[in-house]
């Protein structure tokens, strides 16, 4: 009886093909929309986890002053950090695995003809540990460089293309200010963070360097503390609070002159926002399907009337008023489901495309295009049933005399 409706369906739907394709336009544009928004809702979250790793895995960053980064009004007032500050938190707090004090700096990088504006990074043989960061070639700083704080530095691959292009820069020396140092090293490509700001557009030199002879002060503006794995970083983020409120003499009830900030945290917070933005453009392309579904029930409206005589021959030669009404339900859910089928390729397609203009990976979602299938249909059914009730709630007499 079921591959019989079917059969009697895809022969109507074959015999208006035009009329059948315009009914499932809003059921194909629905689909489309609600895959192709999700998908690249969840591209975008898979890169905003993505930068925001590559700044390091477990990583907690102190600055001084209070806000967002260590940012506010109160940081010129909040005294830096010391290197006592950074052996104590390597010292007293359980579960860390690496501590890089870090200032910085902006200056103009030059060499030859070539002359680069950025940002000088002074800080420990350390720092490439918490930030996950490896090199691509040369070394790292040795001990006594740290010590002497001697004239050699790190490059970031923006840096080096833009001084040296093609070339090897390693051995060779470019200036920063008046500075004049050896490149030991070249930085691995981290790309932006996410933040937006290019992580590669750097120069990392030892600490002392940059205090001594760019800076002319001691000060460690940053501190970066990266956790081992398995440690809770809320644990790691407590104990940096209360040793440096008793290291900076904060009484109690005063607020902190240091910022801890915890990047599982951040990532948590964007990954929410978009969860949630995504979610809300779902539901606003999943609009269409309503749409589509009240398209369809207009038209199986009009096909009832059109074939009340057929529907009367029917129920007159013996036809249940259940078969009729199984016919119209059939053919409502088989619109829907080419209506969905179509969606599917048609927002795939789209959400490839889309993420690769956007830059964003493309996340296959298995979940959501199995649900925007079932939802077409059931969208089929539930616009498709009043139809069909009212075909198999005819009375053939009447029918019969339709005209």
């Amino acid at each position: 009886m079921f591959w019989n409706a079917m059969l009697l369906a895809l022969r109507e739907i074959r015999r208006n093909v035009l009329r059948s394709s315009l009914t499932i336009l809003g059921i194909v544009i629905g689909v489309a929309a609600v895959i192709t928004m999700v998908t690249i809702g969840q591209g975008a979250t898979a890169q905003v986890q993505a930068d925001i790793q590559k700044l390091g895995t477990n990583l907690l960053q102190v600055f001084r002053g209070q806000g967002f980064g260590g940012g506010g009004g109160s940081r010129s007032a909040s005294p830096p950090f010391t290197m006592e500050d950074v052996r104590a938190i390597e010292n007293d707090i359980s579960g860390v695995r690496a501590v890089a004090p870090t200032s910085n700096q902006g200056t103009q990088a030059i060499y030859g003809n070539s002359n680069w504006s950025t940002q000088v990074t002074g800080t420990s043989d350390k720092y490439l540990d918490v930030r996950d960061w490896t090199l691509a070639s040369g070394r790292n700083f040795s001990e006594s460089e740290l010590r002497a704080g001697a004239a050699v530095c790190l490059l970031g691959d923006t840096v080096k293309q833009e001084l040296f292009g093609d070339q090897d820069p390693l051995g060779l020396s470019i200036r920063l200010g008046k500075l004049s140092c050896q490149v030991i090293g070249l930085l691995s490509v981290k790309g932006q963070s996410g933040f937006g700001q290019n992580q590669d557009d750097i120069v990392v030199v030892p600490l002392r360097t940059l205090q001594r002879r760019l800076a002319g002060n001691s000060d460690v503006n940053a501190i970066m503390v990266s956790a081992r794995d398995g440690v809770s970083t809320e644990k790691v983020q407590a104990d940096l609070e209360r040793l440096l409120r008793e290291r900076r003499k904060i009484r109690e009830g005063a607020e902190d002159d240091f910022n801890v900030r915890d990047l599982k945290e951040i990532t948590s917070a964007f990954t929410s926002s978009s969860r949630v933005l995504t979610a809300l453009l779902g539901a606003v392309a999943a609009v269409s399907l309503i749409v589509g579904g009240v398209g369809i029930m207009n038209i199986m409206l009009v096909s009832v009337t059109e074939r009340t005589r057929e529907i009367g021959t029917r129920l007159a030669v013996g036809a249940m008023a259940r078969d009729v009404l199984l016919q119209f339900l059939v053919e409502a859910v088989t619109l829907a489901a080419f209506g969905g089928i179509i969606g599917i390729a048609l927002g795939l397609s789209a959400a490839l495309l889309a993420t690769s203009a956007f830059r964003v990976p493309f996340v296959f979602n298995p979940g959501i295009v199995i649900l925007s299938f079932a939802f077409s249909a059931a969208v089929g059914i539930v616009f498709g049933f009043f139809p069909a009730r009212r075909a198999a709630q005819l009375d053939p007499i009447e029918a019969l005399r339709h005209e």
